[in-house]
């Protein structure tokens, strides 16, 4: 009897997702979420066999290990800029923050000894939770400035006693609005503060392939474009403003350029 409900499932699947749009929705979202904490499942183990704990060598372990998964999502990655990573020592990388598919751009370029800062609430997010505590990913709690600013300071110690490069999302929050939010400042008080480099790299907007609200999860093409660094030696907190203002404008022309592009030589793909 089960034999015979599994059989007309499994045609059924296949179907749904063919002809219905917030099926493969659904369905690449769960697999993604599912998936994603399988392979950090495995990630826990050879991270402790190889470092024995938290530290920010076993990002080389999650990144092999996640690279391969936007193929099965449909999704391709087109880099330029390869050039501008390609400095020796610490920096602070800033991104513009679309969704949790941003982790597997992240991925595709992110530099050895590289690490990210998250949301507190992640470390709660069952295995993978776990692996990002494995990976050095250091959290804040965004609600208490005071915390945030505390972590902060404690981060651009550890960048410089241990050589270690930091991946911020400088909106805060995820957004697909087709433009990119105001920068918060704590990025750029941690370049300052470290007196390291700012690199600036830029997603295209997904909406030619994923829009949540309309429960939409096509295949497609994401463009990373890696921006020349921005120099921090000699700042001071005076010229915050003035750091986050220009990363800003240089990300948002970015970001407006190539994701016009992509729309013009793709238009919206169907899965």
């Amino acid at each position: 009897m089960e034999v015979l409900w599994t059989v007309p499932l499994l045609l059924l699947i296949p179907l749904l997702m063919w002809t219905s749009s917030t099926f493969v929705f659904y369905f690449k979202k769960c697999f993604y979420v599912a998936y994603m904490m399988c392979l950090a499942l495995l990630a826990i183990p050879l991270c402790v066999l190889k470092s024995g704990g938290r530290d920010v060598e076993n990002m080389r372990i999650i990144r092999s290990l996640v690279r391969h998964v936007k193929y099965f999502l449909g999704l391709r990655f087109e880099v330029s800029g390869w050039e501008h990573l390609q400095t020796e020592g610490p920096y602070v990388i800033i991104s513009n923050h679309q969704s949790s598919l941003d982790v597997l751009g992240l991925m595709e370029i992110l530099p050895d000894r590289c690490t990210m800062i998250a949301k507190k609430e992640l470390v709660y997010a069952g295995t993978v939770g776990l692996v990002c505590w494995l990976g050095g990913i250091v959290f804040i709690n965004r609600k208490k400035t005071s915390d945030a600013k505390s972590v902060m300071t404690d981060a651009a110690k550890t960048m410089l006693d241990e050589q270690i490069r930091l991946w911020v999302f400088p909106e805060g929050t995820r957004n697909q609005r087709g433009d990119l939010l105001p920068f918060k400042k704590g990025a750029f008080h941690l370049a300052v503060q470290a007196q390291v480099p700012v690199i600036p790299i830029v997603f295209s907007s997904y909406s030619n392939f994923y829009l949540r609200k309309e429960k939409q999860f096509n295949s497609g093409v994401i463009r990373l474009k890696i921006l020349p660094k921005i120099d921090t030696k000699g700042m001071t907190s005076d010229d915050i403003t003035s750091l986050s203002d220009k990363s800003f404008n240089v990300m948002r022309s970015a970001f407006l350029n190539i994701s016009n592009s992509v729309t013009q030589s793709n238009g919206p793909t169907r899965h």
